[in-house]
């Protein structure tokens, strides 16, 4: 199991990726007005207990400093900021630090408006990352997999609850 690992990192030559969707009632300009703040993560990842920026001022290149809440198998995320295009509605980052014993972390948001609905979004996440050497494939993707998508579901709360205070 992912959080009992005691020699976390120690490498394995295996990757894990996948990508999820979710659909949200709210415009695309909305949702990414929340999305690309990579200085305030905690605006709806739920997980986050505190974020600080050690460089940068949220731009590309940046990086901050994110506080775990308590129970969760990691305190302290370290992330840098790889893409950031308002136009196309991208962001990316890497973990490069901290005590997570997911390596090599990357991850990718993309934002789409949905077709004939211009007042909801798509949102696609991909991510890869190694697997720890006390786990499986299978059990790294579904821990990454079940963040991402408590992520994505709060992501669509605080996103619908914006847009139904707007309208």
């Amino acid at each position: 199991m992912l959080s009992s690992c005691d020699n976390y990192l120690a490498q394995s030559s295996s990757k894990c990726s996948s990508v999820l969707y979710q659909h949200i009632d709210a415009p695309v300009s909305l949702v990414w007005s929340i999305l690309r703040r990579f200085e305030k993560p905690q605006a709806y990842k739920r997980f986050i207990k505190t974020c600080s920026m050690i460089s940068g001022d949220g731009g590309i290149g940046s990086i901050r400093q994110v506080h775990m809440v308590s129970g969760f198998p990691t305190k302290i995320s370290i992330e840098r900021l790889d893409t950031l295009d308002d136009n196309l509605h991208v962001i990316s980052f890497s973990i490069i630090g901290g005590d997570y014993f997911l390596s090599n972390y990357h991850s990718t948001i993309i934002l789409g408006e949905k077709i004939d609905e211009p007042e909801k979004t798509i949102v696609m996440e991909s991510y890869i990352v190694d697997v720890p050497a006390c786990s499986t494939e299978e059990e790294t993707c579904y821990f990454v997999n079940n963040v991402i998508k408590w992520n994505l579901e709060s992501l669509t709360l605080v996103s619908e609850k914006m847009a139904s205070c707007t309208s």
